[in-house]
C-alpha cells in the first residue's frame, strides 16, 4: 500500500472571502457577492469578547427572500449564524472534512492566532486536497 502525504488546511485553504461590519445590509452583501460570486460573509467582531459570525446565500434565501424582507432593511448580524466553528491551519484534512461532516456544516473558518486566514470547505477538501495526497 502506498503511503499518502499529509495535506494540511493551510495547504489547501481559500482567501474568497469578504469581513464586514454587523451593520452592512443584505443588500451591500448582495451587491458584493455580484462582484465577486457567491463568497462567504464573515461578520466582524464588534470586540475581542465577541466572536466573528457568517452570512451564506441560504441564509439570506431563508430569512429575507422567503420572508418577503426588504434587503436594504436588513442588517447582517440579523440572519448571521454566530458563533463560528474554527479550524487550524495544520490540522488534516482528513480530520477538518470529518469535523464539517459531524457538525453538518459546509466549510469553516481557518483561524490563527484569534484571526481569520482562510476559509475551508467541501470544494476545497475534495478538489484541492484529495488530489493532493496521492
Amino acid at each position: 500500500m502506498s503511503e499518502r502525504t499529509l495535506v494540511r488546511v493551510s495547504d489547501i485553504m481559500d482567501d474568497n472571502y469578504a469581513l464586514l461590519d454587523g451593520l452592512a445590509t443584505v443588500q451591500e452583501v448582495l451587491l458584493l457577492m455580484r462582484e465577486r460570486g457567491p463568497i462567504p460573509v464573515i461578520v466582524d467582531k464588534r470586540d475581542d469578547d465577541d466572536e466573528y459570525g457568517i452570512v451564506v446565500l441560504s441564509d439570506i434565501s431563508k430569512e429575507v427572500l422567503a420572508k418577503d424582507r426588504s434587503p436594504e432593511r436588513v442588517n447582517v448580524y440579523e440572519i448571521m449564524t454566530k458563533p463560528l466553528v474554527p479550524v487550524s491551519p495544520n490540522m488534516n484534512v482528513r480530520y477538518c472534512a470529518r469535523l464539517l461532516e459531524r457538525l453538518s456544516i459546509s466549510g469553516a473558518p481557518v483561524m490563527q492566532q484569534g484571526k481569520i486566514v482562510g476559509m475551508i470547505n467541501y470544494e476545497s477538501l475534495v478538489l484541492k486536497g484529495l488530489l493532493r495526497m496521492g
